[in-house]
């Protein structure tokens, strides 16, 4: 670090995907100027909760979440999290019916996680559910319940998508196919957010570096798919780059017409259904 370097303070969830796109910038593959970028790795819900505060230069941030701090932060073209009909699952201990599952309580990973909108979208109503970390769900649904609280299903992200039949949990509705089929797009879950105040120069660098970031992993693959397991959570490289393949692609070069499009539609979709209290217009970084 020289005396002059800005400090980023960026945030991104401990998963195999958003680890893959960081590592250029984790691992100084990168010459990254009057810039120096200090990584913080919490849970998705817990960063929409510190982005509401503005705390993070950058963070990854679920576009749900987005809807209530449009005000403090805009996206980032790169970055993004889509789920082309695919994304995040209700699962149950045996086959049931969406409506059946929605009878009891769902575990979910945070309320401002595009999961729990496209979830509530997909019902069309509210439901019952307990907050659960992302990480502990697949072991709640399969026990039946969170401490004292009954649980009779498990929105689950992550790697739990690949995972969930291996502890004997069954597929109830996958959201992602789900709004595919609503919409012929595909579904926006998280996307990188910068703080607005940060001045026009300096998100411009910031934006460019985090898409050479993304580039970098992958343009080197194997090296960044490597780091990657370490956040892997048992995955074995062949799920591991299943996963990253998933959601690290070219919706993550950039959101693309479409992608901006499933973006305002998922916005839109989520205040007409009174979930988003206002209407919110995406904004992005101009490139």
């Amino acid at each position: 670090m020289t005396m002059n370097q800005q400090i980023i303070h960026v945030g991104h969830s401990p998963d195999p995907d958003d680890a893959f796109m960081f590592y250029a910038l984790a691992k100084d593959k990168l010459d990254t100027g009057p810039y120096r970028f200090v990584h913080e790795l919490v849970d998705i819900e817990t960063l929409n909760r510190r982005a509401l505060a503005g705390e993070l230069e950058l963070t990854a941030v679920s576009l749900h979440a987005y809807a209530h701090l449009a005000h403090l932060y805009l996206l980032c073209p790169c970055g993004a999290s889509m789920g082309d009909q695919y994304g995040p699952m209700v699962v149950a201990r045996r086959e049931c019916s969406l409506d059946e599952a929605a009878r009891g309580t769902i575990a979910v990973p945070g309320t401002l996680t595009t999961a729990y909108l496209a979830l509530r979208l997909c019902l069309g109503f509210d439901f019952d559910h307990v907050v659960v970390p992302f990480d502990e769900i697949l072991d709640v649904v399969a026990a039946g319940h969170y401490g004292d609280q009954p649980v009779s299903a498990g929105l689950i992200i992550h790697e739990g998508q690949l995972t969930y039949a291996d502890v004997g949990l069954a597929l109830v509705v996958d959201t992602g196919q789900w709004w595919f089929d609503e919409t012929g797009l595909p579904l926006p879950l998280g996307a990188n957010a910068i703080r607005k105040d940060l001045g026009r120069h300096v998100i411009h660098d910031v934006n460019r570096l985090l898409k050479a970031s993304i580039q970098y992993a992958l343009d080197h693959r194997d090296e960044a798919l490597d780091y990657a397991l370490g956040f892997g959570r048992g995955l074995d490289p062949g799920m591991a780059d299943r996963f990253v393949s998933m959601y690290v692609n070219q919706w993550t070069l950039d959101f693309g017409p479409r992608g901006r499009l499933a973006v305002a539609e998922l916005l839109r979709r989520g205040h007409e259904a009174g979930i988003i209290p206002h209407l919110v217009q995406p904004e992005f970084v101009e490139n």
